[in-house]
């Protein structure tokens, strides 16, 4: 959810600079397109609630690809700067689940401290839980896995990665800056 927090902030950064959310609309990115398979993939490979994925093989395999397309749409548009530092952050993600075989890594203290007792409880009974596995000394890159948390007193609180930091930065960027820009 921190993706989320950052187009909120993004938003009323842009709007408290003068911007209008209509100035979006004027964006000119390449193969915007390439946003879309990732967005399907991921919604059927973790659905929303307690439903299972609607594709039930290959979930690890598809949630890699999901995370190529991102990263081929970042370099169509490697022109945008606040593009650039999103890419960065969807970097970090993509090094931390293609190491741990196509799943994040989540530190269960950092769950707790986000508020998410059952999700560490879950996962420490060794159960996967979407895109997310445990934090170990197995797994891998744990640098890069969901270690930060925010607080559970914030809806929607969680556990993210330095690469969600990185990626929230870049889309607070892009959204305020180019709500201003025309």
């Amino acid at each position: 959810m921190p993706l989320l927090w950052a187009v909120v902030l993004g938003l009323a950064l842009g709007y408290l600079r003068g911007g209008r959310i209509g100035n979006l609309a004027h964006l000119r990115l390449r193969n915007p397109w390439l946003l879309l398979p990732p967005l399907v993939l991921q919604l059927l490979i973790f659905p929303l609630g307690n439903r299972g994925p609607a594709i039930p093989w290959g979930t690890a395999y598809w949630h890699i690809v999901s995370y190529l397309f991102l990263l081929a749409f970042v370099a169509r548009n490697w022109r945008h700067p606040e593009l650039l530092a999103m890419g960065v952050g969807l970097l970090m993600n993509f090094l931390a689940i293609a190491a741990n075989g196509g799943y994040m890594p989540a530190s269960a203290e950092a769950l707790r401290r986000a508020g998410l007792e059952s999700v560490a409880q879950s996962l420490e009974a060794g159960t996967r839980i979407g895109n997310t596995v445990l934090m170990s000394e197995k797994t891998r890159l744990n640098f890069l896995g969901d270690w930060l948390w925010f607080p559970a007193w914030l809806p929607l609180s969680s556990a993210f990665s330095l690469g969600d930091l990185v990626l929230g930065v870049g889309a607070v960027a892009f959204l305020s800056r180019r709500m201003v820009l025309r």
